[in-house]
């Protein structure tokens, strides 16, 4: 990510139509399609993908999936604990059947085969029971959930496997989610195994119970917010290159540092100096915005609109003081620049000392709702190195 943040920044600087640093859009006018082109898909595979997904008019994503992200993530994307998720991505699919029986299949073509999978959530929204006074006397039932084994309609023991069975109260409505993580393993092994998940409601005698009684809303009939839907949580092997796995930073707070200030007898110096030409002095912390609707994103991104990358700008002159964050290293390096004892040796930079991560809400290819955590794409605190 620093990478990124340094060569997109460049591209920005280079641009000249927009002096600020505050936001990171190519104008087309002023940059060659050609260049324009290359940093967006320079930008996509910083996010893991190839082509920005394709979106056909104005989509509503999972209220789970959106709770989820404000769990996680604050208004600006940022990772609130990085202990919160498990793994990296969250996906979402809907029920392709759009049966109204209580056969269930999800396409999960869009899951890479690398991914791990960690946890698959079966979510079933339970509705209020259309049974008559007969059924009156019923106060739980036991709801399976099974993975199909076989295409045949002959619905026997032996062509299906009990993946999650548990007690559901009659008279309640909600949403129920069962655990079907074994199932969703073996259709990733194997593609074509994947036929789907049946349901069986039973009394606690083991008889069949009337599906008026257990009522669960269906892709077809029901509002997009009670839909069935499958949850997959998973871990793209995406490893963090973030300072602090090197031993030499712990994060400590999950919210960037407010930029650096001078010390005071900085601030006292003549006024022969610009507040440009002072600001460009010392090692500082400034904004960097990245706006997903000036990059042309808003139509697939749900959250966040865009996020502060943050930069580092500035010197690391000798001697540094404890306000620049200096390593040993980079205070040796620059008292030998200081004692000109090696010509070449210039003095220290100034860069990330701490990189947290962001969410991004999304669509994918498939119209499905994503939900991706990203490491190092926050500089929390810059100092000289």
């Amino acid at each position: 990510m620093l990478t990124f943040v340094i060569s997109f920044a460049t591209l920005v600087c280079t641009a000249a139509a927009r002096p600020s640093l505050n936001n990171l859009a190519l104008p087309v006018e002023n940059k060659p399609e050609e260049v324009r082109s290359a940093a967006i898909k320079r930008l996509l595979g910083v996010f893991g993908m190839e082509d920005t997904p394709a979106v056909h008019g104005h989509k509503e994503p999972p209220q789970y999936m959106l709770d989820l992200y404000n769990t996680v993530a604050d208004v600006n994307g940022l990772t609130r604990d990085p202990d919160l998720l498990e793994g990296n991505t969250v996906r979402s699919f809907f029920d392709k059947l759009r049966s109204e029986q209580v056969e269930f299949r999800f396409n999960l073509s869009t899951v890479a085969r690398t991914e791990k999978i960690l946890t698959a959530e079966l979510h079933l929204f339970k509705l209020w029971p259309q049974a008559t006074m007969a059924f009156n006397r019923l106060h739980f039932c036991q709801v399976s959930v099974y993975q199909v084994l076989s295409s045949s309609k002959h619905n026997h023991t032996q062509e299906k496997k009990l993946l999650s069975s548990r007690l559901t109260p009659i008279h309640s409505t909600g949403w129920e989610v069962f655990t079907i993580t074994h199932a969703v393993r073996s259709w990733m092994v194997n593609e074509s195994s994947n036929l789907g998940l049946h349901v069986v409601v039973r009394s606690l005698g083991g008889s069949r119970v009337n599906m008026k009684v257990i009522h669960f809303a269906s892709g077809r009939n029901h509002h997009l917010s009670k839909q069935p839907m499958l949850v997959l949580f998973t871990d793209d092997g995406r490893q963090s290159t973030s300072l602090q796995d090197s031993g030499e930073t712990t994060v400590t707070s999950s919210h960037p540092e407010a930029p650096l200030s001078d010390p005071p007898s900085r601030r006292t110096r003549s006024l022969d100096h610009s507040e440009e030409d002072r600001a460009s002095m010392t090692c500082q912390h400034l904004p960097l915005y990245v706006d997903f609707e000036e990059i042309g994103w808003s139509g697939w991104i749900v959250s966040p609109r865009g996020y502060n990358a943050y930069h580092c700008k500035g010197s690391c002159p000798f001697p540094l003081g404890q306000n620049m964050k200096p390593t040993n290293h980079a205070t040796v390096q620059s008292i030998i620049n200081a004692l000109r004892l090696i010509k070449s040796i210039e003095t220290p930079c100034c860069v990330p000392d701490k990189l947290f991560s962001i969410n991004l809400l999304y669509f994918d290819d498939d119209e499905n709702v994503v939900l991706k955590q990203y490491n190092d794409m926050v500089a929390g605190s810059c100092g000289c190195h």
